[in-house]
């Protein structure tokens, strides 16, 4: 585990940067004697358990019957952990694998700090000088560890927020509500931070490019012709892989080769080795042969900024940003609304992840899918549908923001919660100004064509509620927001598949010029 120690400090005319680095310290060694206790002034109230947390009006204890968050006013504090009341400086603490660490959350606070007017000036790896007239006004308690330290610190309120790029699974979520964390899979406790992926590589002396997803998931699982390749920072994304798609087919992970030190030295062995796979994090590919995704039915997918901004390669991972269910401090609040700026999604692409803005989807892009709904269509699916639905679509534009549905259902996954806080806030600081949104519902093949249509525009009218109630209930006057949906009619993934089944059951936003 690493710790990397961010503050923030502001004054009137200048400001400088303290950040140090802080190794090899225990989990636990800063919460062994976290026990304090709040009286009010009379003595009438005392509150004891372990200090949690403190947004400068707010404190949070870890009673015995769970959480208690209080306001403070007319309290005194007793015990080591207690913070000072008068001259607070808030902290927020998070934690995140190696990976994200250092190419995602520490360019996107360092970025925050410049646009808040701060010109750090460097003076060696790890220190920022201060100056002395400089007051704290907030700081970044940044934790490497691994998935499991993660949770368990998480869990254990010992940090403010989870960076991962695994999906939390029920279980998971169960136990962390049950310690007072609140229902992380809802509302602005889950947020996507960024898009990532893990792309197969094999080396181009293999002859292969492309690979089916069945064929993929037996060959992790199993002894196949491939022999299996990691390197330790890649072992993340490996468990990431696992818990989202190999679960899905009842599988597990073999155990890989792990031999190298990084995803570069990764990939540098795997180009030079004809019978190696190793699955390497997007845009990290370097000479190995990255494989397309294919499946049965003919429809193939590829790693790319937009297929993955719109999560239509399947393995797309969503970095996901999961919060307690407590009140931020009002200056940890204004980064969090930060990370959501056109700033920070310029920084999240030059990090190598596909960020959460709306992209255009060239029309060129649209024909290969066109092409492949007129092959693939079953008898269910009419000529006079399709026509419609190239009428309806041809005059706009696909935008990357896609929305998907949990298993069997219209409401919207934790991903796509956070696609509607993302999109809302992009109609209200008028990015749409005079367009016309249209929500377009597709299903997968299984059933009906008509019965399919039918949940599909159940699907894209939750979506419409969902945004509606994210924008207080009303668009702008210059926006437009209607529906339509097409079944079956444009499938982005073979059925034959859970994860194929699921990347063809969603909405798809379209957008045009209003007349």
């Amino acid at each position: 585990m690493t710790w990397h120690w961010f503050g923030r400090l502001l004054t009137l005319r200048s400001a400088a940067i303290f950040v140090a680095l802080l190794f090899c310290l225990p989990v636990g060694a800063q919460n062994s004697d976290q026990m304090v206790v709040f009286r009010s002034d009379d003595n009438g109230v005392a509150l004891e358990g372990r200090f949690v947390a403190f947004d400068g009006t707010h404190a949070t204890l870890l009673l015995t019957s769970g959480p208690a968050t209080f306001r403070v006013d007319g309290m005194s504090c007793d015990g080591v952990a207690c913070p000072d009341l008068e001259a607070f400086t808030p902290t927020f603490r998070v934690v995140a694998d190696e990976r994200l660490v250092t190419r995602l959350l520490l360019p996107l606070i360092e970025a925050y700090l410049r646009d808040t007017g701060l010109r750090p000036v460097e003076t060696n790896a790890t220190i920022i000088e201060l100056s002395d007239e400089d007051r704290a006004k907030i700081a970044f308690d940044v934790r490497s560890m691994t998935f499991d330290e993660a949770l368990n610190s998480f869990e254990a309120h010992r940090v403010d927020a989870l960076i991962t790029s695994q999906r939390l699974g029920p279980d998971t979520l169960a136990v962390m509500e049950a310690a007072g964390l609140g229902q992380l899979e809802r509302g602005m406790q889950a947020r996507v931070l960024a898009l990532d992926a893990v792309v197969p590589v094999a080396s181009p002396f293999s002859g292969r490019t492309e690979i089916s997803m069945s064929e993929l998931v037996s060959e992790l699982a199993s002894k196949g012709q491939f022999e299996l390749h990691a390197s330790r920072d890649t072992v993340a994304l490996l468990n990431g892989f696992e818990r989202q798609v190999m679960a899905l087919a009842g599988e597990g992970l073999r155990m890989p080769d792990v031999t190298y030190q990084n995803h570069s030295e990764l990939v540098a062995g795997v180009a030079n080795a004809e019978t190696a796979l190793a699955l390497v994090p997007f845009g990290n590919t370097g000479l190995a042969q990255p494989l397309r995704i294919t499946g049965p039915c003919g429809v193939s997918s590829e790693a790319t900024f937009l297929s993955l901004k719109s999560e239509d390669y399947p393995l797309t991972l969503p970095v996901m940003l999961y919060l307690p269910q407590r009140a931020q401090h009002p200056e940890i609040e204004a980064f969090l609304n930060w990370l959501r700026s056109p700033a920070a999604q310029l920084v999240i692409r030059r990090a190598g992840f596909a960020d959460m803005a709306a992209s255009p989807v060239p029309l060129a892009d649209q024909g290969d899918r066109l092409a492949n709904a007129i092959l693939q269509a079953g008898s269910d699916v009419e000529l006079g549908e399709l026509q419609r639905m190239v009428r309806v679509l041809k005059p706009r534009i696909r935008m990357s923001t896609t929305f998907r549905f949990e298993p069997g259902s219209t409401r919207l996954d934790g991903p796509s919660r956070s696609n509607i806080l993302q999109l809302a806030q992009s109609v209200r600081d008028g990015r749409f100004s005079g367009r016309d949104l249209m929500l377009v519902g597709f299903s997968d093949a299984r059933g009906p064509a008509l019965a399919n249509r039918d949940l599909a525009s159940a699907r894209a009218e939750a979506v419409r509620r969902a945004l509606l109630a994210a924008l207080a209930g009303a668009v702008p006057e210059n926006v437009l927001l209607q529906t339509e949906s097409f079944g079956e009619a444009l499938p982005m993934a073979c059925d034959d598949t859970v994860w194929g089944q699921q990347i063809n059951r969603r909405v798809e936003l379209w957008v045009r010029d209003l007349d």
